[in-house]
């Protein structure tokens, strides 16, 4: 992330980081998942889930401007409820929806690397790669959280030139009739095609960290975050075209878990598949060390506002290593336990509860923000509405994984209260 003479960081790398957070490995891994739930309004489904994303942008920019602080949506929660058993148990689930997320992108990188490997090896080769990529990152990150850092901005660059050139080189073969409206799902379950992959699109909220770094940031902030969600929704639609429109659905089902790969094939042919499956193993493997390093972060701050114990805010050569190590053994848990559809059912539900309380609490603050509360206001009814529309897919078809949704908050009001309580016994021992 590059730096001018004054310190600061200008548009461009602002927008860049929202990119490179967004485009970060998650289209790689949900694509196959989209187009298993909304067959060919997969665009459709895609474009839904960023006018969730884009609503709530409103409330991240206007929060970003008002309180700019590296602990972005902590701070916000913590500016807006106070701290108290609520925003820990919301912080708590957000450092969750990390772990998750950091499963879904070692999930999708095994399973783009199990493809180089005999079918025989298929299944045992995917949970070695997982595990692999989760501890040689993490080891890494232990040593230098730089060492794969300084090649962020140019595997940025190369996933999005390669997105680009896939959507550009298979345009000419959408066949129309593949995309066309009577190939679409029912409309609940073609939003639930766009819920459940929401989580392709929850990076941007990456920019709020920047915020005290930003050049002129009152003006450069809004504009940056509009850009980046604007510019990966018509990227994720266009993907989304030209893969319905040139594989069949089955065979897109068929190939779930590296389905950005497999699409390439008609056009590209063999050479394509290979293209982009090594640039998926990049991709995830880059948002792996970004995400790992993130949440580590993330529960560092946590611990520093008193809502983690405080042992997370020790670091070791300068990294919260505690933080970074039982982040990265939820990981190898939830990557080799859960299938893909569980994991993203479970990040999607996390981001879009934690999103809808940050437009809530936009809306609190309005006065503060300078912003109209019915937009943040309808950004919170957005987001709970998309949660419904998950919530109801997943009841309906594969109800057994409510319980695994309402484990995940049951957690991290549990971990939060469980510390509240331990924390005031040592408190009234003194």
């Amino acid at each position: 992330m590059a730096k001018s003479n004054d310190g600061k960081i200008g548009f461009w790398a602002v927008v860049a980081i929202g990119v490179g957070g967004m485009v970060g490995g998650g289209i790689f891994a949900v694509l196959g998942l989209a187009v298993q739930l909304a067959h060919g309004g997969t665009p459709i489904a895609f474009a839904l889930a960023g006018v969730v994303a884009l609503l709530t942008t409103y409330s991240y920019a206007k929060l970003s401007v008002a309180f700019p602080s590296r602990g972005g949506t902590v701070t916000f929660l913590d500016r807006a409820f106070g701290v108290g058993l609520f925003t820990g148990s919301l912080n708590v689930l957000l450092w969750l929806s990390y772990v998750v997320m950091l499963s879904l992108y070692a999930f999708a990188f095994g399973s783009y690397g199990a493809t180089f490997l005999p079918d025989a090896w298929h299944d045992v080769g995917k949970h070695v790669l997982i595990s692999a990529g989760v501890v040689l990152i993490t080891a890494l990150n232990l040593l230098s959280a730089e060492l794969i850092g300084k090649a962020e901005d140019w595997i940025v660059g190369l996933k999005i030139i390669i997105l680009l050139v896939f959507v550009a080189t298979g345009v000419a073969g959408i066949k129309a009739a593949q995309v066309d409206p009577g190939s679409w799902s029912p409309p609940l379950q073609l939003a639930a095609g766009g819920m459940i992959i929401f989580l392709a699109y929850e990076g941007f909220e990456l920019i709020a960290n920047t915020a005290q770094d930003v050049r002129d940031a009152t003006k450069t902030l809004p504009r940056a975050f509009y850009t980046a969600v604007g510019f990966v929704i018509v990227l994720y639609v266009l993907v989304a075209l030209v893969t319905v429109g040139n594989l069949s659905v089955d065979k897109i089902v068929a190939a779930k878990d590296y389905a950005l790969a497999e699409a390439a094939r008609p056009f590209l042919g063999q050479s394509g598949f290979t293209l982009i499956a090594v640039a998926a193993m990049l991709s995830t493997a880059s948002a792996i060390n970004a995400t790992l390093y993130g949440a580590a972060r993330l529960s560092y701050c946590i611990a520093r506002d008193g809502e983690l114990p405080e042992i997370l805010e020790r670091k070791v050569w300068g990294q919260p290593a505690e933080g970074l190590l039982i982040t990265a053994a939820l990981t190898l848990l939830v990557a080799n336990v859960f299938d893909l559809t569980s994991i993203s059912t479970l990040g999607s539900a996390g981001f879009l509860l934690i999103f809808a309380a940050v437009n809530v609490a936009n809306a609190r603050r309005a006065a503060h923000t300078k912003s109209l509360a019915w937009v943040s206001g309808l950004g919170a009814g957005a987001c709970l509405g998309a949660l419904g529309a998950l919530i109801w897919h997943t009841a309906t078809s594969e109800p057994a994984k409510l319980w695994v949704l309402a484990a995940m908050v049951a957690i991290a009001v549990g971990i939060e209260g469980a510390y509240r309580l331990a924390h005031r016994e040592i408190n009234l021992r003194k």
